[in-house]
Parts: C-alpha cells; sequence; structure tokens
C-alpha cells in the first residue's frame, strides 16, 4: 500500500507523533485517535505542539467502540500503538494495563472487522514478549527459556547460568525465540499481537506485529516515570538528582531511534505480504545501561552527578536482551540509519530546551511499598 488514509492510535505520543511525520512526508493522510493521557501529556493534556497541523486529531479511548468506529470511517489502513507502557506500572495497576491493552485491541480489531475498509494494521508489540534474550553456552548450545530465580537474585548474581554452573553468554534474539512473559505489561503486549494475528488471519486483513526495542528520542514524556530509561535519567540529570540504577547497571539493551522505528512502520504498511508477520525493530546493537547513563551525563555535562547503584532487583526485569533484526532487513527492506552516538546527541540537544517533573523516587516508592524490588 502506497498513499491512502491511515489511522494511528496512539498517535499523540512519542512514537506515534513522529510516525505522523514520517507518514505525511510519503504523501499519507494521517488522523490520530489519543486518549491524551495526563500521565504521558501532562495535567492539561491539549493538542501536542510537536503534532504536525496536517494530522486530524481525535481524543478518544481506544476501549471507546464509538470513539473508534468514528476514528475508523474513510482510513485504509491502522497503526495500534495505543497502549499503557512501563513494565514496573503493570505488576501494580493490572486491572488497567490489561483493560488498555487487551480490551481497547479487542474493541479496535472488532471495529475493524465491520468497516470492511481496512487493508492492513500494523500492531506494535515489544521485546518484552521474550523475558530474557536468546542465550549460548560455551559449546553453542541455545537456551531459550533461561530466568533467575529468586534465591539468585535475592544474592545479587545477576546473570544466567545453566544447570551446570556454566555463564551464559546473551546473542542477538531472533523472532524465532519463544515467549517468556515477566510482566503483566509483556503478558498484555504479547496479547495485542496474537489477537490482532488471530483476527488479521480469519478475515483476510495483513498484520504486522513490530516487536520494538528500546526506542529513543525526541518527544519523549519526560515527567513519566515509567517511561523509556534514558527519559527516566534525563529527568533525573536534569533536577540534579541522582539517576537511580537497578541490579548493577551493566544489563545489556538494544537502543534504537525513533526515526528508524517510523521508518519500520511505513515500511511494513508499504511492503506486499501474503500472511500475518512479526518482525524485530531495533538497531541489532547492545549497549549496558551505565554505559548508556554516562554517555547521556557527559552529553549534558552532568559527569558530576553519579548515579545510585541500587543493587535491588525489579519484579518483571530481566538481564539482556538485544535485537536479531535479519528478518525485517531481508523482508522489509529495514535498514537503522541513526547510530546510537547520533541519535543520543540529538536528544541531548533537545533535552536541553526541557523543563521536566522527577517523578522517578515516587515510581521507586510505588513499586517498594508493594514489595515489587528486592
Amino acid at each position: 500500500m502506497t498513499c491512502g488514509s491511515v489511522l494511528v492510535t496512539g498517535g499523540a505520543g512519542f512514537i506515534g507523533s513522529h510516525l505522523g511525520d514520517e507518514l505525511l512526508r510519503h504523501g499519507y493522510r494521517v488522523r490520530v485517535l489519543d486518549s491524551l493521557l495526563p500521565q504521558v501529556h501532562g495535567p492539561a493534556a491539549g493538542r501536542p505542539e510537536y503534532l504536525d497541523s496536517e494530522i486530524e486529531l481525535i481524543k478518544g479511548d481506544v476501549r471507546d467502540p464509538d470513539a473508534v468506529k468514528k476514528a475508523l470511517e474513510g482510513m485504509d489502513a491502522v497503526f495500534h500503538l495505543a497502549a499503557m507502557v512501563g513494565v514496573g506500572q503493570s505488576m501494580y495497576e493490572i486491572e488497567r494495563y490489561t483493560s488498555v491493552n487487551n480490551n481497547g485491541t479487542a474493541v479496535l480489531m472488532e471495529a475493524i472487522v465491520h468497516s470492511g475498509r481496512v487493508e492492513k494494521v500494523v500492531v506494535a508489540s515489544s521485546m518484552s514478549i521474550y523475558g530474557e534474550g536468546l542465550y549460548h553456552d560455551s559449546l553453542g548450545n541455545e537456551y531459550h527459556g533461561s530466568q533467575r530465580c529468586l534465591e539468585q537474585l535475592k544474592t545479587g548474581t545477576w546473570e544466567l547460568y545453566n544447570d551446570e554452573g556454566e555463564h551464559l553468554v546473551p546473542v542477538p534474539t531472533p523472532e524465532t525465540k519463544n515467549p517468556s512473559l515477566a510482566s503483566v505489561y509483556a503478558l498484555s503486549k504479547y496479547d495485542q499481537e496474537k489477537m490482532s494475528i488471530i483476527v488479521g488471519n480469519a478475515y483476510h486483513i495483513p498484520v504486522v506485529a513490530l516487536r520494538f526495542f528500546n526506542v529513543f528520542g525526541t518527544r519523549q514524556s519526560l515527567s513519566n516515570p515509567y517511561t523509556g530509561v534514558l527519559a527516566i535519567f534525563a529527568s533525573r540529570l536534569l533536577n540534579s538528582n541522582c539517576p537511580l540504577i537497578f541490579e548493577d547497571g551493566l544489563q545489556q539493551r538494544d537502543f534504537v531511534s525513533v526515526y528508524d522505528v517510523v521508518q519500520a512502520c511505513r515500511l511494513a504498511l508499504e511492503v506486499p505480504q501474503e500472511s500475518c508477520q512479526v518482525f524485530n525493530v531495533g538497531s541489532g546493537t547492545s549497549h549496558n545501561i551505565l554505559e548508556v547513563l554516562e554517555q547521556l551525563a557527559q552529553l549534558l555535562q552532568c559527569e558530576q552527578i553519579k548515579p545510585a547503584i541500587t543493587n535491588n532487583y525489579r519484579a518483571g526485569d530481566i538481564r539482556h536482551c538485544f535485537a536479531d533484526i535479519t528478518a525485517a532487513q531481508n523482508l522489509l527492506g529495514y535498514r537503522p540509519r541513526v547510530s546510537f552516538e547520533e541519535g543520543l546527541t540529538e536528544l541531548a540537544e533537545w533535552l536541553r530546551g526541557q523543563i521536566p517533573e522527577d517523578y522517578a523516587p515516587v515510581a521507586h516508592a510505588e513499586l517498594s511499598a508493594r514489595g515489587l524490588t528486592l
């Protein structure tokens, strides 16, 4: 599909607004359905200044059948990005995450079926569904379902080992790795993905599920303590507070620029397909959390603010996971264009003009009060 009218649920947020820009540049008409949640958009919760004026905004909840039906009128394709986001918060706001993510997807997919017009659906999934990433031992054997036991975590032994006590080595995680759902958020994202694909297959609507890794860039909600780790670090640093690091900070993640993510989204819309498909969207590289923090602090000239390494474990967290992007490269023509260093430099420049509220201590207290940290 090229050109046409596209609905983006959750399209006034971080990734959605950048996706709107990408679609406009390529000749699409863009409509957004967004609830403008105060946790993301602030107490005023009005139309964001960064949202392009050519984008039509409908304020509404994806769980509201009437709002969804209205938003779908005249649309040829749908990007489903609307979701509650945050591993930690999902572990105690269980009903809200399940309602928005699972039920919201059900309402949307039912409306898409009834519309009889939508040609393709692209749903935002998450690397969180993998739980731990893929690991190898010294002989090259794969470990798909490795987990860390509570007794191990209580001793501060953070890495993964096999039954023989051999330290396992993380390797890029492909789409073929078995899901291992470690949080309510991960469960809800997997449900969004599978539900969309099941309905798509039944009604012959092509569906693409994109498993986003750690997306970063401008327009992230800095006052939302459950958003991406870079935004949380930035909020702490800009308020002259020390960032909080769980475990030892050597966890490895795949940080991918929002510009590369929206490129993958557009390609998923435009590349023809005969069946529903799933793709990782990452950079294909990994960085540990301490390394990332050090680079951000240097760019913000905040090197004097040292992190507080808590040596605590947070329920739902995993040790290492980074993307194998071979499938997206081969089948979508996806090529990451923005290096981590380039993306972080742009992010730092944007951050200098922001005045975020630092709610990280509140989030940490919520987790501690419920026994969700060790």
